[in-house]
């Protein structure tokens, strides 16, 4: 159904981006993306690269990758609850930025930010991975104060100070 929708939409349509929950947990995903692309959509993936073989799989398909990193890797599990979790995410990231696949690194700072130091310990490790586009997102919260907007900002003035990314931008959560 969905690709029959599609189909009536080519020209109308540039690309389609495989997103929601985690597209690399679904084994059928190259056959989508290989039908996307029959149908002469470009294709986009949105991930956090928790399967290093499948994401190795895909990366030759796809045109585009929204990359999300939590934190640093060593620092994932407590986040995550996945024990190996940031070492997979961290052989992702770097099949990612070896395969010349046009990309996008994003972090979603919580409400406060990350816990420590820990922002400006990622922001030197995605600079030593040589990540060339970076984005910071402020998270989305029904009850975000002007303190939460605050710590946001100086979180983004500290990648605009430290980062050495070609392209960095900052999004800013919308009004609720």
């Amino acid at each position: 159904m969905i690709e029959e929708r599609l189909a009536t939409r080519r020209g109308l349509l540039d690309a389609v981006v495989f997103s929601g929950g985690e597209p690399l947990a679904q084994r059928a995903l190259p056959e989508a993306v290989a039908r996307m692309r029959a149908l002469g959509f470009s294709i986009g993936l949105h991930s956090a690269g928790p399967f290093p073989r499948m994401f190795e799989r895909i990366l030759p398909l796809v045109d585009w990758v929204g990359f999300d990193v939590k934190t640093i890797f060593a620092d994932y599990t407590p986040i995550t609850g996945v024990p190996g979790s940031g070492a997979r995410a961290e052989q992702s990231l770097k099949a990612l930025l070896a395969s010349g696949v046009d990309y996008e690194i994003r972090t979603t700072l919580p409400p406060g930010g990350l816990p420590g130091d820990a922002l400006e310990a990622l922001i030197e490790a995605l600079n030593g991975y040589g990540v060339k586009r970076f984005v910071l997102q402020e998270a989305r919260t029904a009850n975000a104060d002007a303190d939460a907007h605050a710590a946001f900002e100086d979180a983004a003035d500290l990648v605009w100070r430290l980062g050495q990314f070609a392209q960095f931008d900052v999004r800013r959560a919308a009004p609720a």
